[in-house]
């Protein structure tokens, strides 16, 4: 571990074609190596895209490794780079969107989906404007405590731990005002969940979003961060929601999917694939993951 910390540190001084160099070539090797999580993103996206020819799906699978190795990479420059060089490398379009919210002393959800340059971004907005964030803790401790480092390395983010619960949640977004920067889109299982269409398909989604709009009085922005072929990134934020939370927690769950299905369908390379989004199932089904 402490070799990977040293390792990070020497890219942090590297320009950033050195590291998008190292990155095609890890990608490369990880996809033929990490057999397991290659085999979820090929189930994950055999599910999603079913008509899509084979070929396509797998160019965006290798693809996907390689944003995820130039993910992996970069937590040199998020750690220890000059602050300037993240702030530099990220581009935001329709920040006022954000900014007119704050200024009016709106509360903010930031809906922020698992997008592969997600901490890119996150690392140059943290700069200047202060975030709610879960964490949920490490299994080692040395890598935990460089983590939390990295979170509060300018000071400016309010952490909460995974396990402290939704009502720790509504008690920071409502004593600091700071935007929640909200990431939904993973598999927590059955309980806090509706099952709802995701791509087609019938996905435990977690209900928290309008209930935390609905808690705190927030207004929902989305923003997307998207990796560009030079390696910086745009940082896209959305209109407010309107007429959000409704009175169905599935409806909103439905609203919430539907907007990131459209923006995956835009960049499918960049998402998440390797996560096994599907695996709680409804009514019994099997697991999509069980010969994994």
């Amino acid at each position: 571990m402490n070799f990977a910390f040293w390792f990070l540190k020497q890219l942090s001084r590297s320009p950033y074609f050195v590291l998008i160099y190292l990155a095609k070539i890890l990608g490369f090797l990880a996809y033929y190596v990490v057999v397991p999580r290659r085999k979820v993103g090929q189930i994950n996206l055999a599910k999603c895209y079913p008509t899509l020819p084979e070929k396509t799906r797998r160019k965006w699978l290798k693809q996907h490794f390689y944003h995820m190795a130039l993910l992996m990479l970069e937590y040199g420059k998020y750690w220890y780079a000059p602050a300037s060089v993240l702030k530099n490398r990220v581009r935001y379009h329709n920040k006022f969107i954000l900014d007119n919210a704050l200024a009016k002393g709106e509360r903010v959800i930031l809906l922020y989906p698992h997008f592969t340059a997600f901490e890119a971004a996150v690392y140059a907005l943290n700069q200047d404007t202060p975030l709610i964030s879960v964490y949920s803790h490490q299994k080692n401790n040395r890598l935990d405590e460089q983590i939390l480092q990295g979170r509060h390395r300018y000071q400016n983010v309010f952490l909460v731990g995974r396990t402290e619960g939704l009502r720790a949640i509504i008690k920071q977004i409502k004593q600091t005002h700071a935007p929640f920067l909200y990431l939904p889109d993973q598999d927590f299982g059955a309980k806090d969940s509706v099952f709802v269409d995701f791509f087609g398909i019938q996905t435990a989604t977690i209900g928290g979003l309008g209930r935390i709009a609905k808690m705190t009085n927030a207004t929902v922005i989305p923003a997307i961060p998207t990796r560009q072929a030079d390696g910086t990134v745009d940082l896209c934020f959305y209109p407010a929601w309107q007429n959000f939370p409704s009175d169905s927690m599935e409806a909103d769950a439905q609203r919430m999917n539907d907007f990131i299905e459209a923006r995956i369908r835009e960049r499918p390379e960049q998402y998440f694939w390797l996560h096994k989004r599907f695996k709680t199932r409804p009514n019994g089904e099997t697991s999509f993951y069980d010969n994994i």
